[in-house]
């Protein structure tokens, strides 16, 4: 097969050049600058570690844009402006620092801008070493980084033209109890340090509501696109209209909310009004597209929280909301309708509670859906064919999740034989067929019950449904069974400190109830 993604002589000769590292170090500060981007690819390709620390620290241009210098190129069209690779980005920031700290004898310093915004948190990292410098640990390290070369700067003899140095660095940011302190230190001595952090997107997990808030305050909400608020973050109802009326975010497009921020089942008609001033809040984010609820409770009032919208949504996460009939209708006849790209609906009886108007959502939406998921939605043998009457009409869609739902192996492949007609779906995670388990299993399945099923059987039925997309010449389909749901790079990495902290929560409840107890 002739692949035509193929490098030019030019990218040939870098990586020839960067094959001798000791030549290379000797003379790779005389290359012409405009050789400097094609060599950078060249050594984050190669994980040539030294030799990216000198291209940085001695970067000669105004941008240093990981999008476009590793991105697609005439020289090497394969994109890697995404690899979180743990050598080569600890190479460019080591080297970011050093651009501030050495002198230059040959020009001045112009670097005006960073943007490692494009780099992104994957399962199996293509890189070499195979080991990703994710979200969480870039965030430490930049913060260190700047906090560091505040301490060098100071010990350095006065040279003037550190003070000329200016870099903003733009970033994704995420903050948890463990890292917030330096994070903190970095952003309040912002101004003083030649390398200074612009938040692009935040991520915010097991912080007290104080330490959110000042976070927040600080990191510059101005410049804030996308705010994930998550999981061991006690953020309710008040909490939350302290936020946002304290705090504007005049660029947010994407607003996450951490579980039971909502829960409308003892609402007085006081809270009801600070739901809709929460909504009318959210109404002056002219920019916001992208709102996930997910594990609150908003049964009957998910009207009362978007209507007042100026912008139409284009992801909506809604699981495990409890909504009913007349969210649904809403939902079904709301201007979100027409242009949601994503829409998780998990953890709702869809097919048995509210099957029409799920199939006139379905309907609206059709020409922009890419993403549904419809986990833990109780869909079975006997309402099957709600699902196949929805999907028919969804022709956008590339990646369909449907896990945990108690169908047996007969309707997953009438499912197959629907998907294969969607000419844009890509991804599918469907659930174990129910008849892989003992017959007296109940849904939701828990943990422990999840993993004992009959996995030859399992590995049958998948064949059979593998089959499927052969015939059907969609071999390009990606059809698995995450028994645990889908891979996140955040959990993942901060697995030790969020158990911890959901241990120590759970030590607390413990003591306020035996302290109740005890006072009866």
């Amino acid at each position: 097969m002739i692949r035509y993604n193929m490098k030019t002589l030019r990218f040939i000769g870098a990586e020839n050049f960067i094959s001798n590292q000791e030549y290379a170090k000797k003379h790779i500060r005389s290359v012409a600058h405009n050789l400097y981007p094609l060599l950078l690819k060249a050594c984050y390709l190669h994980e040539k570690e030294e030799l990216l620390v000198i291209l940085v620290e001695n970067w000669p241009q105004q941008s240093f844009n990981f999008s476009k210098l590793l991105g697609q190129t005439v020289d090497y069209p394969e994109d890697i402006s995404h690899w979180a690779c743990q050598r080569s980005l600890t190479a460019c920031l080591k080297g970011l620092k050093n651009y501030v700290l050495n002198p230059s004898t040959t020009y001045s310093k112009r670097l005006k801008v960073v943007d490692l915004t494009a780099i992104q948190d994957i399962e199996f990292q293509p890189c070499q070493c195979k080991k990703s410098l994710g979200r969480w640990a870039r965030t430490e390290m930049m913060a260190r980084l700047c906090f560091e070369l505040l301490i060098e700067m100071q010990k350095l003899d006065f040279d003037p033209s550190i003070f000329d140095v200016d870099v903003d660095i733009f970033c994704n940011l995420f903050v948890t109890e463990k890292n917030y302190e330096l994070v903190v230190q970095a952003l309040l001595m912002r101004s003083h340090c030649p390398l200074k952090i612009r938040c692009v997107d935040i991520r915010v997990d097991n912080l007290a509501l104080r330490k959110l808030f000042y976070l927040l305050k600080i990191v510059d909400p101005n410049g804030i696109h996308k705010l994930e608020i998550v999981h061991n973050v006690r953020l309710e109802l008040y909490h939350l209209e302290v936020l946002l009326n304290n705090l504007t975010f005049p660029q947010l497009t994407s607003l996450t909310l951490p579980t039971r921020t909502f829960n409308v089942t003892h609402y007085t008609s006081e809270d009801d009004a600070v739901l809709s001033t929460i909504g009318e809040k959210l109404s002056t984010m002219v920019h916001l597209t992208e709102l996930s609820l997910s594990f609150s409770t908003l049964t009957g009032r998910l009207r009362k929280l978007l209507s007042p919208l100026q912008t139409p949504l284009k992801v909506l996460e809604v699981g495990n909301c409890s909504l009913n009939q007349v969210d649904m209708a809403y939902l079904a006849n709301s201007l979100h309708a027409e242009h949601l790209e994503l829409l998780d609906l998990s953890g709702h009886n869809i097919t048995e509670l509210f099957p029409s108007t799920f199939f006139k959502l379905l309907q609206k939406s059709s020409s922009t859906l890419k993403t549904l998921v419809l986990e833990e939605c109780d869909i079975g043998d006997m309402n099957i064919h709600v699902i196949e009457m929805g999907l028919v009409h969804c022709l956008k869609l590339r990646d369909f999740k449907f896990l945990q739902n108690p169908m047996t192996s007969i309707s997953l492949r009438r499912i197959f034989r629907v998907l294969v007609n969607l000419p844009m779906l890509k991804y599918v995670e469907f659930p174990v067929p129910k008849d892989c388990y003992p017959p007296d299993v109940s849904y939701p399945l828990d943990e422990v019950t999840l993993i004992k099923f009959d996995h030859q059987k399992y590995n049958t039925v998948k064949e059979s449904l593998q089959r499927i997309l052969v015939q059907a010449a969609r071999d390009d389909i990606s059809a698995v069974t995450p028994l645990f749901g889908s891979f996140d790079s955040a959990i993942e990495e901060t697995s030790k400190e969020l158990g911890a902290g959901l241990l120590n929560s759970f030590r607390d409840a413990l003591q306020s109830f035996t302290i109740s107890l005890q006072n009866l």
